[in-house]
């Protein structure tokens, strides 16, 4: 004979002897949604200038007859105006300033990631001093000394600023990215007859590779974004960065937006490819795997 169970019995059944467990599960898959709706909310927020700044730039120029979203701006940036030579200024640049800043500050940050005397710990501490220091106070000793130089309106003198002024936020990354590094690879490494440069090149900066994208795109940014430094040493309009060229688009009593737009959308899309193609490649696990069976 068998006996009919409610739903109700049969399901505070299962819940008493998996202990309650069953709630918590609710309830943590209803906290991972509140998470989420959040997040998306923050997202939506964020993204809301940006939407902006591409519908505006799809908007017809003052004093056009046309109707609806139109890429007539951007036409006109790259015909009539300087945006292509601001463009090609900006990436030579940023990527001159990344390659510069890497190859310095990946053997400086092992010097002071795996250093440890009073020499290493007073170079650390004059990087943490020079970073310190705002920009702004040595802008007018450096135009003083690069108009002597005739580094002034010349794209390798706002180079070597750039790369002066990101250097010790770059040595930090790569140095703390390199304390995550065990030393007992590069201990195998020496056993095996492998020096101490040698060490550093096929053991540890080859697994810093997340590391140094990551100072790479703070460097890139850094130099990208950059508009005390440009505007004061670069003079020609044919060696403007795009953020000093964007400000020629501002005019005293009328502004066209639509076209002011369509220059930070040409701004905003090479950080965006960079961060699109490089994300891929950011992995910090798998490091402590490699001692395995030592």
């Amino acid at each position: 004979m068998s006996v009919a169970v409610e739903p109700d019995s049969t399901r505070a059944m299962v819940l008493h002897r998996s202990g309650g467990k069953g709630r918590i599960d609710t309830e943590g898959t209803r906290g991972q949604w509140w998470r989420f709706t959040l997040i998306l909310i923050v997202t939506a927020i964020l993204l809301l200038p940006v939407l902006g700044v591409l519908y505006l730039s799809l908007q017809p120029a003052l004093g056009s007859n046309e109707t609806g979203w139109t890429f007539q701006n951007f036409a006109t940036v790259f015909e009539s105006t300087n945006v292509v030579y601001w463009l090609e200024n900006s990436l030579f640049v940023a990527l001159l300033t990344v390659i510069v800043s890497l190859l310095a500050a990946a053997p400086a940050g092992y010097v002071l990631s795996r250093g440890r005397n009073r020499l290493v710990s007073s170079y650390s501490l004059v990087l943490f001093v020079v970073q310190s220091l705002p920009v702004v106070s040595a802008v007018i000793p450096l135009y003083m000394l690069f108009a002597q130089l005739h580094l002034v309106d010349n794209l390798l003198g706002v180079v070597i600023i750039f790369v002066g002024q990101s250097m010790s936020v770059a040595i930090w990354m790569m140095a703390a990215y390199y304390d995550s590094i065990p030393i007992s690879l590069e201990e195998a490494a020496w056993m095996d007859g492998c020096s101490v440069a040698g060490g550093f090149v096929r053991v540890v900066l080859r697994n810093s590779l997340p590391g140094v994208l990551s100072t790479a795109i703070f460097t890139f940014l850094l130099a990208w974004n950059d508009y005390l430094i440009s505007v004061v040493f670069l003079r020609s309009d044919i060696n403007f960065t795009l953020p000093v060229g964007l400000q020629t688009f501002f005019q005293q009593n009328q502004t066209n937006w639509g076209l002011v737009m369509a220059v930070a959308v040409v701004m905003m899309a090479p950080p965006i490819i960079v961060f699109s193609v490089l994300n891929r490649y950011f992995s910090v696990g798998g490091i402590g795997g490699s001692l395995a069976g030592r």
